[in-house]
Parts: C-alpha cells; sequence; structure tokens
C-alpha cells in the first residue's frame, strides 16, 4: 500500500493506494497515529484503495476514536465494494462519506 500525505494547515488528506489489509494495516495505524494531536481534520481518501479488510476497519475505528472531538474522520472516494464493507459493519452510521 502507498500512502500519500496532503496538507492544508492543520488539515490532513491521507490517500491510500493498493490494499489495505493485515499486512499493511499496522503501517497505516503507525502513520495516522503520529498526527492526531496536531490536527484538526483528517480525511482518507479511499480513490486508489482496491481492497479493505477487517483489519483495514480497525484502522479506521482507531482513527475515528481519535479524532472524536474534533469532528471524526472523512472517508473520500471509497468504492462500492468498500461501502459495502463500511455498511454491512455498521461503520456507515459513524463514519463521514464524500464521494
Amino acid at each position: 500500500m502507498t500512502i500519500n500525505d496532503i496538507w492544508n494547515g492543520d488539515s490532513l488528506t491521507v490517500e491510500l493506494e493498493g490494499r489495505l489489509d493485515t499486512l499493511s494495516s499496522p503501517e497505516l495505524n503507525s502513520h495516522l497515529a503520529k498526527y492526531y494531536t496536531s490536527i484538526t481534520d483528517l480525511t482518507i481518501d479511499m480513490g486508489k484503495l482496491e481492497y479493505m479488510s477487517s483489519a483495514g476497519l480497525r484502522v479506521i475505528l482507531i482513527a475515528q476514536k481519535a479524532m472524536q472531538d474534533k469532528g471524526g474522520v472523512l472517508i473520500r472516494h471509497a468504492n462500492k465494494l468498500i461501502m459495502e464493507v463500511f455498511n454491512v459493519t455498521g461503520f456507515g452510521d459513524i463514519l463521514r462519506f464524500e464521494e
């Protein structure tokens, strides 16, 4: 998986490319954890993400909890298969989404 950061002041957009699974989720978790105290907004752009496993969902949940007092996490450009995973697991009700 490739992680690309785009900064706009204190707002961070993290673009993901490839697969967010058991192998890559620890990397994303460590990457995001560095920024929780210093950012005001977190957007995760999944436009180039091909697949997300339950391990990836766990990282998104950790991010949501860390950013809860700041408005949570915005998920952008999730494909239909990934949106189905969010909806089936109930994450569709606790996250914000944008196409």
